[in-house]
This record gives structure tokens, sequence and C-alpha cells, in this order.
């Protein structure tokens, strides 16, 4: 039986009513993907106040590794909040709380004494990253790169690439944040190797330690081991080698971002476990806890030690709910089957937009790590024009099938895949179909660009 089942217009009159009425009562700067109110969902499944059940390959942006509404972490959360909702972790200690930072301290990458700090959201676990590093080395400069995203909140949106979309209008922004260049292999100069580019960008890293900071000024770099938001960019083994390198060399605090990147999304725990190198703090937020609000820093216990008491934490960070749905998600990712089956599903999705790229000029590059997959979409694939307003054409044609997808990349001009890593083989190949179709009807509709 298909997943996907519509059986009014869409968006139906129900949903209508009430996105008019989110649409009267919230700012037009909250975006929203889709114009359909959902009321409830399991699995890779969603649906819709009409009836309408779509399948989900958003993920809730990257936060839905397990499915929605697992049924063990739903009965933890109930259990849970018959016991103790909100206690706040600043006034006392309860123990779902320390259970998640001992397992995160069990399996972050690492040999060696951890701490964990609970917090809410993926921006958050990065700006404590920041006042952790500058704490821990008394410095003030944080190096990131070209199309990373690290959050909306002042700092982290300073630190944030990709500037009409998230930084328009929102100036003045922190200082003492140096953005060097970042290995996009797939948009590296015309006749130039793969190889002869990782050098170029390793030339312009070290430079930067020249020309723009001294290493003895730098408290942290940090990098996003797959970039989410500029496109699914892993970087590049050599490059983030000599990262690690430079850290080390220098006493740097080595930052990887895996909020969108971890737990999973790869095919691994970690997406650094892929290069077998060891940051010194790991963010983590998303698919840490099913849904519920919570994010991590986990680190070397010496420098997740450095800030004074009280210099860190939230009035909700670590809340009882967001915990115990943590435990229960922590130890599903984590089991050995799971991220076998999240191999086997990276690699039937690869295969699925391998074969629809060599049927469709529209699409230029296929790239991730594992199942952490994405599409470019260029009208050009010599020149490598972004086909932006042709990628915006394929989701609509997509959720208007009943597949919800969502766009990525510097110019927008990526489809990204993040559906529940559990989800089956008949989902997954529904939605695939769904996708070739879609795409298929915006190359058929397009004017013929030379060089196709």
């Amino acid at each position: 039986m298909p997943t996907i089942n519509l059986v009014t217009e869409i968006p139906g009159p129900k949903s209508r009513a009430i996105v008019a009425r989110r649409e009267a009562a919230t700012p037009r700067g909250a975006a929203k993907l889709t114009p359909v109110a959902i009321e409830k969902a399991v699995g890779a499944a969603i649906t819709d106040v009409d009836g309408n059940t779509f399948l989900d390959f958003a993920g809730g942006i990257g936060v839905l590794a397990v499915g929605h509404c697992p049924p063990n972490v739903v009965n933890a959360i109930k259990n849970q909040a018959e016991q103790l909702i909100h206690l706040c972790a600043i006034v006392g200690t309860y123990e779902p709380y320390v259970e998640v930072a001992e397992l995160m301290n069990e399996v972050t990458p690492g040999d060696f004494p951890k701490k964990t700090i609970l917090l809410n959201s993926g921006a958050e676990a990065l700006e404590t990253c920041v006042k952790i590093a500058r704490s821990y080395t008394g410095r003030p400069g944080i190096v990131v790169f070209e199309g990373g995203y690290h959050g909306r909140t002042n700092m982290t949106l300073s630190m944030t690439s990709k500037y009409g979309l998230f930084k328009k209008g929102f100036g003045p922004f922190a200082s003492e944040i140096y953005r060097l260049p970042f290995p996009n292999i797939y948009r590296r100069p015309a006749g130039m190797s793969e190889d002869a580019y990782v050098d170029s960008c390793i030339v312009q890293l070290e430079n930067a330690f020249i020309a723009q900071v001294d290493p003895s000024a730098v408290a942290a770099i940090v990098i996003e081991t797959v970039q989410g938001e500029g496109g699914f960019i892993a970087t590049p083994p050599r490059f983030l080698q000599r990262i690690r390198e430079l850290c080390t060399q220098h006493g740097i605090v080595m930052v990887s971002d895996e909020v969108q990147c971890g737990f999973g999304r790869t095919g691994k725990l970690f997406a650094v476990e892929h290069y077998g190198i060891v940051p010194d703090l790991i963010a983590t937020a998303k698919s840490i806890a099913a849904g519920m609000p919570l994010a991590a820093v986990t680190g070397r216990a010496d420098i997740m030690d450095g800030p004074h008491p009280g210099g860190l934490g939230g009035t909700y960070s670590g809340n009882p709910l967001a915990c115990v749905a943590a435990i229960e998600t922590i130890k599903m990712i984590s089991d050995p089957a799971f991220l076998r089956r999240a191999e086997e599903l990276g690699e039937s999705m690869r295969d699925h937009l391998l074969e629809l790229q060599t049927n469709v000029s529209l699409i230029g590059d296929v790239r991730g790590l594992g199942p952490m997959l994405l599409m470019e979409l260029v009208t050009d694939r010599v020149a490598k024009t972004p086909a932006v307003q042709e990628t915006a054409q394929v989701t609509l044609e997509t959720f208007k099938r009943g597949l919800v997808c969502i766009r990525a990349g510097l110019y927008s001009n990526c489809v990204r895949f993040l559906p529940p890593l559990n989800i089956t083989d008949e989902q997954l190949d529904e939605g695939m179909a769904v996708l070739a179709e879609s795409v298929r009807v915006v190359e058929a509709n397009r004017h013929p660009v030379a060089g196709d």
C-alpha cells in the first residue's frame, strides 16, 4: 500500500483556514515551506487536517532520524510528564539530565575524559562552544568558513554564511569572526583537479593565520563536518586533517558542528567518524531527541571546565521531557543495526539519484555522505549556472504529488533529502518515484539552454 494518499485539493479547506490564521497572527519573516496544517504524523508519514497523507523527506529539517512519534519516545515523554515537567538544571538535579550527559560522553568520538552541557537549540550549542573556547584559551578569535550555517542568534548569525536569506538587515554583527574559503569540490575552478583545489584551500587556510589573524589570537576553528544549509558538502579529508593539525599546533579548540550531520545522518553516529579525526568539542542538536528541543556540547573535560560556575546554562536547557526523549533516541540511533540500515538507505537513495541524473540534464551534481544526500540543479552543466527558479518548481511539484522536500545551498538551487533513517524500502521507492516525475516535469517545461 502506498503511503501517499491525497483526498482533497492541496491545500485543503481546513489547511487554508488554519494557515490564514497563522499568516494573520505571525510575522512574514517566519516563513513556511508548505501551505498545509499538519494534524498527526508517524514514521515517515504526515497527515494534514484535511486527511491528506504525505511522505516526509524533510524530517523536520534533519530532526527526525528516528521518524515521527516513535512509540518508545512517546511513552517516555508521557511517563516523565506525570513525574516532573520542569525544574531547571540550575536549580537542582534530575537523573534524566545526568543520563543524557553520560550517554553523550560515552558515544562521542575521543578516548579521553569528557563532559557535556545540555542546551535548547543548535544555535545555542554553537554559541556555547564559542563561550567555552574563549574562556578556556583566553583568546577572542573564531575562524569559520564560507557556506557554513551555525544559527540565528547574533553570534551564530555572525558565524553563518549565505547573507541574503539569513543576515540581510540584521547587522551589525559580532566582531572577531574570520571567514575563510571552504573547498566546494563541485564548484572548483575549471581545469583544476580536486587535489590541486584542496591544496589551494589549505594554502589559503594557512595564509589566513598570517594575513588575517595570528594563531595566538584564535580561540576556535568551527566547521560543519558536512555543510548542511550550505549544500551537503562533505569536508575533504585532507582539509579537515589540516585543521586538526593547526588546532593542535597552536592550542586552538577544534569545534565540529554536527547539528545536522550528526546522529546517524551520514551512516555513522557522528560524521567526523568517517575521517578518524577527533575534535575537541562537538555540537549536536536536531535528531538528538526525536523532535524535542534539546542540544548538547560535548568535549574534553578540561576545556569544558574553562568557564566559571554560573557562566553556562539556561532556564529550559536540559528539560526533563526532552532528556527522556533523548535517552531513548540516542540508544536507538547508536544501535549498530540502525546504523547499518542508514548506510543501506544511503546506497539506495544514491542509486535513485544517480540514475535520475543520467536522464535529466537539470541535475548537475549528486553528493553527500551516506544517506545525507542532495542534488544540485543547474541550467547549464558546463557553466554550473544555479537553477534557482527550477529548484523551487521541483519542490512545488513534489509537494503537489504528496512528497515534502526542502531546498538548500548558497544559491538555494539544491534539493536535500532528510527522511527518517528507518523509512521502509517501499516508502523510499515511492518518494523517489515522485521526485523523478517532478524533476522531469520541470525539465520538460523549461526553455532549452545552450550547453545542456
